[in-house]
This record gives C-alpha cells, sequence and structure tokens, in this order.
C-alpha cells in the first residue's frame, strides 16, 4: 500500500524504516536540508539522518521549509497515497494536504495523549518529574495533537533518561505499534477514542534561554537534577561565572559532568582539579 511520510530528526529512522519494510514508501517530506549547509554533500549528510537515510535506501524525499510551496504540494497530491504518517516534523499542515488523504495524517506523539500536547513532550515530562509517559498514534485534525487516539502504549521514564534517550525509546516503540495499526485501521477494525479534551495539557516550544540557570535561586537549583537530563541534549542547561579572572559559559552534563566553554565535558571532581577555587559552583549543582 502507497504511503508518504513526513518527518526529520534521527529519532524518526525506525518508523521510516517500519514503514519502508512493510508497505509502499513513496515520499518522506522532511524539514532537513542539507543543500542549505556549505560542507561537501557526504559531510552534510551526516548532520540530516532522514536525508541520509532516504539517499541510502533510494527513497525519494522532498526538503520543505513549508507545505505551501507549489512544487512540494504537487508532489504530494500526486501520489494519490490513501494515508500519511507523521512524526517529529515541526510544520503546520495545511488543511488541503489534510484532506488529501482519504484516511488522513496519522501522528506519532512521544506522551500518553491528552496528556503533554505541543512540541516537547518529552522535555516537560521529565522536568516535571513524572515517571510514566508513553507513546500515542492518533489521527490528525486542525487542532494540535487534538484527534481521536488509534493506539497508545506506556513507557516507563528511568532515573537516567534525558530527552535525547526517552524520545529514541518511544518512537521506536511506535514503529514497532505502528504496523498494527495501520492494517487494523485501513481494514476499518480499529475504534477511534476521543480525547478527554478536559484533561489536556499542554508543552511550549524551547529557546536556548530556557537552559539558563540562576545559582543563585533556590527554586532553580532544587529542580536541577530533572532540567539537566530534561535538556539534554538541547538547549542544555549552562550559566556564566568567572575562572581564573575570565567569564565562561558552564554547562551542566547528564551523569554528574560538566563542560567549561572551549573545553571537553568532565567529571566534577576533574573540574575541582583545574579550577580548585570553584568549590562553591559544586556544592550547589549537588544539592539533593
Amino acid at each position: 500500500m502507497n504511503l508518504i511520510f513526513f518527518g526529520s530528526s534521527n529519532y524518526v529512522i525506525p518508523i521510516i524504516e517500519v514503514l519502508k519494510n512493510n508497505f509502499e514508501l513513496s515520499l518522506v517530506i522532511t524539514t532537513e536540508n542539507p543543500k542549505s549547509n556549505l560542507a561537501s554533500q557526504g559531510e552534510a549528510l551526516q548532520g540530516y539522518p532522514v536525508v541520509k537515510y532516504c539517499t541510502n535506501n533510494k527513497i525519494p524525499y522532498v526538503s520543505a521549509s513549508n507545505l505551501k510551496d507549489l512544487n512540494t504540494k504537487h508532489l504530494i497530491l500526486n501520489t494519490k497515497a490513501p494515508i500519511a504518517v507523521l512524526a517529529d516534523f515541526g510544520l503546520i499542515i495545511p488543511e488541503e494536504i489534510l484532506n488529501a488523504f482519504p484516511k488522513g495524517i496519522i501522528n506519532l506523539h512521544p506522551s500518553l495523549l491528552p496528556k503533554y500536547r505541543g512540541p516537547t513532550p518529552v522535555q516537560t515530562a521529565i522536568l516535571n518529574g513524572e515517571k510514566i509517559t508513553g507513546i500515542s498514534i492518533m489521527k490528525l485534525d486542525k487542532e494540535v495533537d487534538h484527534g481521536p487516539i488509534l493506539g497508545q502504549e506506556k513507557d516507563e521514564i528511568l532515573e537516567t533518561d534525558t530527552s535525547e534517550s526517552l524520545y529514541k525509546r518511544l518512537f521506536e516503540k511506535g514503529a514497532n505499534l505502528l504496523i498494527k495499526v495501520i492494517n487494523l485501521y485501513l481494514k476499518d477494525n480499529l475504534k477511534l477514542t476521543t480525547q478527554n479534551h478536559k484533561d489536556a495539557t499542554f508543552t511550549k516550544p524551547l529557546t536556548r534561554q530556557d537552559g539558563f540557570v540562576n545559582l543563585t535561586s533556590q527554586s532553580e537549583i532544587k529542580n536541577l537534577k530533572f532540567k539537566i537530563r530534561a535538556y539534554f541534549p538541547w538547549p542544555g542547561v549552562w550559566f556564566k561565572t568567572k575562572l581564573n579572572n575570565s567569564e565562561k559559559i558552564i554547562k551542566l552534563l547528564p551523569g554528574d559532568r560538566l563542560q567549561v566553554e572551549g573545553k571537553k565535558p568532565m567529571t566534577h571532581k576533574d573540574f575541582l582539579n583545574g579550577y580548585p577555587k570553584a568549590k562553591e559552583i559544586i556544592s550547589k549543582i549537588t544539592q539533593p
């Protein structure tokens, strides 16, 4: 069966692989654009996992900065695919494209909807100290993460999880669930469950400034361990301080490590060996 996939980032590669191996994946739409990179093509592909996977596996793809471009729209509509799949895409789907698929577009969202709708469900769940999350497969409608649910699976949030590890695991789980969901859905053997919109919670986009931590604020230090895990690898948790009479940016990393601007990541012990006058910093960031 012919279908289209919309998605970007390394996290969605297991989904593309499942679609390639089980269906006729006729087109991939991604926001990744290696042509905007001045490096050589080979080097550029290293930073664009979806484009690299499609290139290596001879899957047609389009790099799109928006879906209103006439050429992109024509390519999508010309596939005449009955259904599309979307995960970690980042662009709003225009109504014309949303309605172009007889069976709609189904979306993999890494939370137990209606909880944590929006762009940062995994980061927010970790930041809030949640113990359980999951993956939801839903049918897209005009509103954000609002459509009916086709399937869900729970997953535990480990104490060592970062947003990177949790996104990876949830999308892998979703990829395995997707085969069953699509086959049942296309045969009309799957009941769609309306979300309880009264229970919906929402997440916000992140900026680099969200990772800034004020070490003089007790409330920020109190949640520091959750923030470090939630914001790894981006935007990261960071602060500015003077080291050897020079102001430096210091990133706080998972696993009780940190990175001084211009240096490699190091343990707290190695940091104190290099900056013995910085004991106060370590005492603040290691508070229980």
